[in-house]
């Protein structure tokens, strides 16, 4: 090691290796040498990723759009059934903001995009719409609405537009959560108190577990979340609701393996429990 180390510090003109102090760390070139290497691994892993519909083509590959934090609650109930089903098949992930994923659609860098909220996807993609689940608002025991003694309140036991105008830790403008959590605000004509913002929704919601601030989440987030004294106010379904859904682009020829995919997506049952 110590001899390849050598080499490559001669090769390069400089030293990568401060060794004045125990433990050796990387001088500056060195971590200039080191985001190289990176660089040179991540482009090696997208150019195997774009080849192989020609090096692998006894395999199909499936391309498939989703928002991270959606993808942990819905890609194990998905995939693991689809894939035992159909070996032959290989699934390319691509976790972007629902905007991103859309235009990647649209672009036709990937196949299928899975979201929610498909009131707002566009006239240019055909979807096929789940039933998902219910929202609730987060209330810490910090906050002076919280009930102790109690978990998952009626949905009348707090006003809500006076609930709603507390601090807020809310999911970033982009996420399609927040896209329908604004359309709640203005239902009732309220400014929100936004005291910080994350691009995770399971980031806002760990976040106002701790007192941050109150949150709106969903039960599949809530479902993985640590037990902690919290309460938890039903919105009613009519005022905001999640739906999931698979889109495609429209006109565009569905390959067998990519309409199975998406008849495993309409048998799944999204609903989840608290």
């Amino acid at each position: 090691m110590t001899q390849l180390i050598k080499r490559i510090e001669k090769k390069l003109g400089t030293r990568i290796i401060n060794r004045d102090h125990v433990p050796f760390s990387l001088t500056e070139a060195g971590m200039i040498y080191y985001k190289y290497l990176e660089n040179i691994s991540y482009n090696d892993q997208q150019l195997e990723r774009e080849l192989a519909p020609f090096t692998q083509p006894n395999k199909e590959i499936i391309k498939l759009g989703i928002l991270e934090s959606l993808g942990i609650f819905l890609l194990p109930k998905l995939l693991p059934a689809f894939l035992q089903k159909n070996p032959n098949v290989e699934i390319q992930l691509f976790e972007n903001s629902p905007r991103q994923n859309e235009t990647n659609l649209l672009n036709g860098d990937i196949d299928c995009y899975i979201g929610q909220t498909p009131e707002t996807i566009s006239h240019n993609l055909d979807y096929s719409v789940k039933d998902g689940e219910q929202y609730y608002i987060v209330i810490p025991q910090t906050s002076s609405y919280f009930q102790p003694g109690r978990f998952i309140l009626t949905s009348d036991a707090l006003d809500l537009k006076e609930i709603l105008q507390a601090p807020m830790v809310l999911s970033a403008s982009e996420s399609a959560i927040r896209h329908q959590v604004n359309g709640l605000f203005q239902k009732f004509h309220i400014k929100p108190n936004i005291v910080l913002e994350s691009k995770s929704i399971i980031t806002a919601t760990e976040l106002a577990l701790k007192g941050i601030g109150l949150t709106i989440s969903s039960a599949s987030i809530l479902t993985r979340m640590k037990q902690t004294p919290i309460n938890l106010l039903p919105i009613n379904e009519n005022l905001i609701y999640i739906n999931f859904f698979i889109a495609t682009r429209k006109n565009k020829k569905i390959s067998p393996m990519l309409k199975e995919l998406i008849d495993s997506f309409n048998k799944l049952n999204l609903k989840s429990s608290i």
